[in-house]
């Protein structure tokens, strides 16, 4: 499994930027309030971001003591701490849509809807970190089977 890399990170984060600077502009075209995240949001993303390294950690310190490890033990967290950047980018990219469409309008927008939108950013980038951390502890090493060449030639008394 490869490592999720930045770039796809700061392009699912772009997509949130877009897509929540056009959820707000649709609602207030249609004479809608804006749309504001509840405070229990960042609550979860931080939640989340524990339980990523949470998950990951026990394959860490079974890597680093030399305990054989189930490897899908560490597919499974690798797999939740990739996600967990994912959602993470896009949380972040979201909720920086939302705040740059608030301080765009000609009004000055609400305290509680400007901290709303920081709290989720600042959650949304710790969730990216965590996760981008857990991935880390998910490295095994290479098994030795690995490092050696793989004999093509057929095997005697094989037909082809």
């Amino acid at each position: 499994m490869r490592r999720t890399s930045p770039g796809l990170l700061a392009v699912l984060a772009l997509l949130g930027v877009g897509l929540g600077y056009l959820v707000d502009h649709l609602l207030t075209a249609s004479g809608r309030a804006t749309f504001t995240p509840s405070l229990l949001l960042p609550v979860l993303l931080l939640l989340i971001a524990g339980a990523s390294l949470g998950v990951a950690w026990p394959v860490r310190h079974s890597v680093r003591s030399g305990i054989r490890i189930d490897p899908f033990r560490a597919l499974r967290a690798a797999t939740l701490a990739r996600a967990s950047s994912l959602l993470g980018a896009i949380m972040a990219g979201l909720g920086a849509g939302l705040l740059v469409f608030l301080l765009t309008r000609p009004i000055d927008p609400p305290v509680g809807s400007t901290v709303a939108m920081l709290a989720l950013i600042g959650s949304a980038i710790i969730l990216v970190i965590a996760a981008l951390v857990a991935e880390q502890f998910c490295t095994l090493p290479k098994d030795p089977d690995d490092s050696e060449p793989r004999d093509r030639a057929p095997e005697p008394g094989r037909g082809h």
